[in-house]
């Protein structure tokens, strides 16, 4: 009897869990994916697109391209990502995104892998410069370009995501033969994956306001695991 309600109890610790970690939205798809994708070096990721492999992949390196271009404090950028967004529910809709990028990759010592500009998505993990207003509080040329029926009290946030060629990066996507070369971009069903942070930075930011909701399943998660190992236990004794 104590091992049945310690299932039961087991079972909707973990269901509860699971639905805690969805409502997270995509940062936990892209943490979980960025976690557990085999890691592999730039020689093995130009290997497997040569070979034509279906394979979602690792790998880090620095980022490197021949076309930066300078941001306000003259730091050499290759990705630039602006977005206007408004909240709806726990989430952001996107309103404009302007884009800005040239050709770039990861190289070490003896490699270079070009990265997929064009898929990144939501996978682009880096620390964003963010401002929070109005709609009305726009510059008029921002303002122009969103749709006649937002109002000018709509509350927004202004997001400015960038990659510089001076930082270190962790790529996640599946290899394939580029113009140029091996390249990394969203495949298998998987989106394409670019942080400039260390991993326990990247999973902070990916947590983002839903911080309590990852502890609450944390909780849910270990109290879980304690009665499926409270159930094995009485099973053995005979409870």
């Amino acid at each position: 009897m104590i091992a049945l309600i310690a299932v039961i109890g087991a079972a909707a610790c973990l269901l509860s869990a699971a639905f805690l970690l969805r409502r997270l939205g995509s940062g936990y798809r892209i943490a979980r994916l960025l976690a557990s994708a085999p890691e592999a070096t730039l020689a093995e990721i130009r290997e497997v697109a040569a070979a034509r492999e279906r394979r979602y992949l690792r790998a880090s390196g620095r980022v490197s391209s021949e076309e930066e271009f300078p941001d306000e404090n003259q730091r050499p950028l290759v990705f630039r990502r602006q977005r206007i967004e408004r909240r709806v529910g726990r989430a952001w809709q996107i309103l404009d995104e302007e884009r800005l990028a040239v050709p770039f990759g990861i190289e070490d010592r003896r490699e270079f892998v070009a990265v997929d500009a064009d898929a990144l998505g939501d996978g682009l993990v880096v620390i964003p410069r963010e401002s929070l207003g109005s709609v009305s509080e726009l510059p008029h040329g921002l303002r122009s370009r969103l749709a006649s029926d937002v109002a000018a009290a709509t509350p927004i946030r202004l997001r400015l995501d960038q990659v510089s060629a001076v930082e270190h990066a962790t790529v996640v996507g599946m290899p394939r033969n580029g113009p140029d070369g091996p390249m990394l971009t969203a495949g298998l069903g998987r989106p394409l994956i670019l942080s400039t942070l260390d991993p326990a930075a990247a999973m902070r930011l990916l947590a983002g306001d839903g911080r309590r909701l990852v502890i609450l399943a944390s909780v849910a998660l270990i109290a879980g695991l304690g009665s499926l190992a409270l159930a094995l236990v009485a099973w053995l004794a005979g409870w």
